[in-house]
């Protein structure tokens, strides 16, 4: 029998618990250099993120300021359904993915094929539990095709299956630090406005929008059943004006389309380009480093 790879030691750092498209590791040094860690650190300020998705940066933020007040959003209701069975149930969790494992990984290449469909139709009824969510989330995560989350019109996960050889679909040691760092974080799934209804004080927001596609062959914005266009690019944009004329204060990272778009929605912020490498491509060659802007209002 396989051998399930699952860790039960000592927590060691917080990270994401999946794999995200337009996930922030290989941004992260850019941001972390831009984030007002002093305001932070000495609690004058509040921390906010309305579109967590995979958890990098804010898992960087929980480890270095472990104490900061936070608010998470999403609009994907099954990620959020993972976070909070994570932070409030890690244990469960974890012998949820554990007994997949068990049965997953002895299968042969075709019983691997049929059981994840299966197990892809039953996240997509879904399961009301979020343990149930988050075991599910986290076994499609790591067997999937490139470890994409994608959904179509009626809300259903689509993507095919991977062919991963030795997924890890039980990381105890990551499941169990971010379980850690999450036990103070306010989670809530909505739209991103939303976030501002639980605002009590200054607060720095870190805003990670799906991209604005740079060609129409890379568009990939349907993490939920509807897609961020450009007129939600727009609506971000002028949640961003309000958000400065109340005195609070953001960092927002999205693709260099190219053109003006972006110069134009956030005219009078600071737009900075830096190069990132984009990690989500049927082409591996296609994975290289590529412009990505950086706004803020301070």
């Amino acid at each position: 029998m396989a051998v399930i790879r699952a860790i039960y030691d000592n927590e060691g750092p917080s990270k994401p618990f999946v794999k995200w498209a337009g996930g922030k590791r290989q941004l992260l040094p850019e941001i972390e250099a831009r984030i007002p860690w002093h305001e932070l650190e000495a609690n004058n300020w509040d921390y906010a993120e309305p579109f967590v998705g995979g958890g990098a940066v804010l898992f960087r933020v929980l480890e270095k300021v472990p104490a900061v007040r936070s608010v998470v959003n999403d609009l994907n209701p099954r990620l959020i359904a993972a976070y909070r069975a994570i932070r409030d149930n890690v244990e469960a969790v974890i012998d949820r993915l554990s007994e997949l494992a068990a049965h997953f990984l002895p299968l042969d290449d075709m019983e691997r094929l049929e059981h994840y469909l299966s197990m892809r139709a039953r996240f997509n009824a879904k399961v009301p539990e979020d343990v149930e969510t988050a075991a599910l989330l986290i076994f499609l995560n790591r067997t999937c095709f490139n470890g994409l989350y994608r959904e179509n019109a009626r809300g259903d996960f689509n993507v095919p299956y991977g062919k991963v050889k030795n997924p890890m679909l039980c990381d105890a040691k990551t499941l169990r630090a971010d379980a850690g760092a999450l036990k103070q974080v306010t989670l809530q799934c909505g739209d991103f406005p939303s976030v501002t209804e639980r605002l009590t004080r200054t607060t720095f927001f870190y805003l990670d929008p799906p991209y604005k596609p740079i060609s129409q062959t890379s568009s990939f914005n349907t993490y939920t059943k509807i897609p961020f266009d450009d007129n939600e690019q727009r609506r971000l944009a002028a949640f961003c004006r309000a958000l400065d004329a109340k005195g609070h204060y953001f960092l927002l990272s999205n693709s260099d389309p190219g053109d003006s778009f972006f110069d134009d929605l956030y005219a009078g912020f600071r737009i900075e380009r830096v190069q990132a490498r984009r990690c989500v491509n049927a082409n591996p060659a296609k994975r290289g480093p590529l412009s990505e802007l950086l706004i803020s209002n301070f």
